[in-house]
């Protein structure tokens, strides 16, 4: 399976391969919450009942290896859906864990800034080739060079804010001061380009916080009054928003998330991350609950609240050309790769990434804010989808967790496309 992306990058992530530590305790046996499986399954070789049981016995062995709980929605379309969630026994003190629940979505934002800016590239309000000067003049370094095609596809070579220590301060909670984008610009400012504009990829934050920026500039008009105005209102996603603080809006259903406690977290921290690191909120035995961190260092690069049910509504719409018209589609969907050399690397589009599942090809984009890691995708045509969401960042990155997901994963889109999950899949 391709490497993932949330919206923490490498420099943060990449050492959190062993997690040993933060597994479910023997005691607390995880314990799967039933929720209601809609309609039937659609497959050739297997009936809604195996289907479901294969589901159900895959997010039971990822909760058995530490993931603090999973949630999977399929829709099949035509009504038909099928969702399971499964959480830790110790847990349940704090949140009943549902597929109808709110998550914080990551970097799944960045797919609803793309479909924005390409929006405004039908209207003729904006255009690819548009050098980032044009719009943000001084904020973004050899901004005469770097085109919002390059912001899109993470062409540009900037720097990624998040790899800051400093951004990592907001990110954790240690720092709950409010940030405005253009400061988050100003931390990447400090540091020299990856690279030559459109030369390589490299995924960066950076690029989306500039482009949210471009918004709200080419239309006078904030960028969460945007979100409302073109994509969540048109498609009826009642339970979706752009967050700006860690305060759920309305008091609505916002799934728990939790992290590794300061010690558990400790050895998982790559180098040059200051000493004592450590996510703030209130205990939960070798955990911490980070429901109420604040997204706002995210924005427009990762800050959305949505439940599987709205994500994958957007997600269709997209895919059908409901959003866009075909040529700005095509332009969505045309891609570099993120792994050269490695002929199994996703391949990412304008703010959307092309994954081949073993059972084959999706679109969609991956996610990660403290508390949460989600993926999201759709088959070519848009009538189908899928999502899969952990309630946990840093805790998904033991060995163990991060490959009973990938099995999770997998098995929910080869069941959105119909195909029962090859036998030799990872």
């Amino acid at each position: 399976m391709a490497a993932r992306r949330g919206v923490l990058a490498a420099a943060t992530m990449t050492a959190a391969a062993a997690l040993a530590a933060c597994a479910t305790p023997a005691e607390a046996a995880p314990r799967i919450v039933s929720i209601a499986n809609t309609g039937r399954t659609e497959g050739r070789s297997a009936d809604a009942a195996a289907v479901t049981r294969q589901l159900e016995t895959l997010i039971r062995q990822e909760v058995a290896a530490g993931a603090p709980g999973v949630a999977v929605r399929v829709d099949l379309g035509r009504g038909r859906v099928i969702s399971r969630a499964g959480q830790a026994a110790w847990t349940r003190a704090d949140h009943r864990l549902s597929a109808d629940d709110q998550f914080r979505m990551g970097s799944n934002t960045k797919t609803m800034t793309a479909a924005l800016v390409l929006q405004l590239v039908a209207e003729h309000r904006l255009a690819l080739q548009d050098p980032v000067e044009k719009w943000l003049p001084g904020l973004v370094p050899n901004g005469r060079n770097i085109t919002l095609r390059m912001l899109l596809n993470h062409t540009s070579g900037l720097y990624d804010y998040i790899q800051d220590p400093g951004s990592l301060a907001r990110v954790t909670g240690a720092d709950t001061s409010a940030v405005k984008p253009e400061e988050l610009l100003a931390v990447s400012a400090q540091y020299p380009p990856l690279f030559a504009p459109g030369a390589e990829y490299s995924y960066s934050n950076t690029n989306y916080v500039a482009l949210g920026l471009v918004l709200e500039k080419a239309t006078g008009q904030n960028v969460a009054t945007l979100l409302q105005r073109r994509i969540i209102r048109p498609l009826g996603m009642h339970d979706t928003y752009l967050a700006t603080s860690g305060v759920s809006r309305d008091g609505a259903e916002l799934a728990d998330g939790y992290e590794p406690d300061a010690e558990h977290l400790a050895p998982l921290l790559p180098p040059g991350v200051p000493k004592g690191t450590a996510f703030s909120g209130p205990a939960r035995g070798d955990h911490v609950l980070a429901t109420s961190l604040s997204p706002d260092w995210a924005w427009t690069a990762g800050a959305i609240v949505s439940t599987p049910a709205d994500e994958q509504r957007f997600l269709r719409a997209l895919a059908s050309g409901k959003l866009l018209p075909p040529a700005q589609l095509a332009e969505m969907k045309t891609t570099v790769v993120e792994t050269p050399g490695d002929p199994d690397s996703a391949r990412y589009g304008l703010g959307f990434e092309r994954y081949v599942s073993p059972c084959g090809p999706v679109w969609g984009h991956t996610g990660a804010v403290p508390g949460y890691s989600s993926q999201n995708y759709t088959d070519e045509t848009g009538r189908r989808s899928v999502t899969v969401v952990a309630t946990t960042l840093f805790g998904m990155r033991a060995e163990g967790v991060a490959a009973a997901d990938r099995k999770v994963i997998d098995a929910a889109i080869c069941t959105m496309l119909g195909k029962p999950l090859p036998a030799n899949a990872d």
